[in-house]
């Protein structure tokens, strides 16, 4: 029997279903997932259809206590209260390998199997480049041959270079999204050139607020320690101004992928922290930094904004429309000497710094906060299933 063919429509069980694991390993290297495999019992909660007057949006993807990232979008959907949506979140992938990735993908497709209610379901997979494209891009298909209305949310620094390496994937998966959803108008630019402009939305990451503390003296990296996010740059940079400035400090945050731990005057590689942990850190810090040679949407810098900090960036991806308008600081990918130049500005003009920071977080709270993005991800969601019914209509009616 093919996808198209299968109508599971009847009640769906009412106890949770538990697989425990079986073994852990690094996660597929494909989609850039670094951080350490999750050794808990994967346990699919029981699907509850929305109620009459409510409406029901299933994510699929990844979710939980993993710093940055995609989780930490998910994250900030499932704690939201929506309008008009109830919210409910499948597992495709928790950070393992081997057997136990194989176990927690293919619950998600017996779930996918399991839904119910396709006129007021909109099913939204969380798509990063690599294996993640392909894996929660086959449940999105999955979901589309049953009746639901589809969202594909693209996610990932590289999707426009995948999008040409592998078009024949990306066309399939797309084609089959009632909504596509990109972080940056380079993602934008390329599903456009899959499917119509018009089912392609422009959709920043949205982030919590944060705490007010005494900001101290301090610099704050957040992300893999690796080339791609500049580490490299920022610890050469980092070596010529630490003996200018005695009073600060530098902590890098992050698990260490391909750039190794080098001795640096007051600074600190304190490894991956918990996401509370790292806005906690942000919370107190002065300058946040991310000099990365790639990037979509990081949502660090947004965390970093709603927390009062001066940020200073690379003009990549997303990143100069983030920080246009002098919101924050933008130096050129590679560029140690500029990198240097702008944290020497940052960290000896106390003035002109909180003047950036006070934009900052102005600009978080018009654009990047949850009260600005997700009333835009609702609409989207609700113009998924708009297309859902008119595909219904269109197949029904009479020639």
């Amino acid at each position: 029997m093919s996808l198209a063919e299968t109508h599971d429509t009847g009640p769906v069980d009412t106890d949770p279903i538990e697989i425990h694991p079986i073994m852990t390993e690094p996660a597929d290297a494909e989609s850039g997932e670094t951080e350490p495999g999750n050794t808990q019992p994967i346990t699919i909660s029981p699907m509850v259809a929305p109620s009459p007057e409510r409406l029901l949006a299933v994510h699929i993807g990844r979710s939980g206590e993993v710093a940055g990232g995609m989780s930490q979008v998910v994250n900030g959907y499932l704690a939201h209260s929506f309008a008009d949506f109830d919210l409910h979140m499948i597992s495709s992938r928790d950070g393992s390998g081997g057997v136990r990735a194989v176990a927690v993908a293919a619950s998600a497709f017996w779930t996918v199997l399991r839904l119910s209610n396709p006129e007021n379901t909109v099913v939204i997979a969380h798509l990063s480049q690599g294996g993640s494209f392909g894996r929660e891009g086959a449940l999105l298909a999955l979901a589309r041959a049953r009746g639901f209305a589809t969202v594909a949310q693209l996610h990932g620094s590289s999707f426009a270079a995948f999008a040409q390496k592998r078009p024949g994937l990306v066309g399939r998966i797309l084609r089959a999204a009632d909504v596509v959803l990109a972080l940056s108008a380079e993602s934008r630019a390329a599903a456009a050139e899959f499917v119509p402009g018009e089912r392609v939305v422009l959709v920043p990451n949205a982030v919590a607020d944060g705490v007010r503390r005494e900001i101290e003296p301090l610099m704050v990296f957040g992300g893999a320690v690796s080339k791609r996010k500049g580490v490299d740059v920022l610890a050469a940079a980092w070596q010529r101004l630490a003996p200018e400035h005695p009073r600060w400090r530098l902590v890098i945050a992050g698990p260490i992928t391909d750039q190794p731990m080098v001795p640096l005057t007051r600074a600190e590689f304190v490894g991956p922290l918990s996401h509370k942990a790292l806005m906690v850190l942000l919370e107190r810090s002065a300058i946040a930094v991310l000099p990365s040679r790639e990037e979509a949407m990081p949502m660090f810098i947004l965390e970093a904004m709603a927390r009062d900090n001066c940020v200073v960036a690379t003009r990549v991806g997303g990143v100069p429309a983030v920080l246009a308008n002098g919101v924050g600081v933008i130096v050129e990918p590679g560029d140690i000497d500029s990198l240097e130049s702008a944290l020497r500005h940052a960290m000896t003009d106390t003035a002109w710094r909180t003047k950036k920071a006070d934009l900052a977080r102005s600009a978080f709270e018009n654009a990047y906060s949850a009260a600005a993005v997700f009333p835009l991800v609702e609409r989207s969601w609700k113009a998924a299933l708009d297309r859902r019914s008119e595909r219904v209509v269109k197949r029904y009616r009479p020639d």
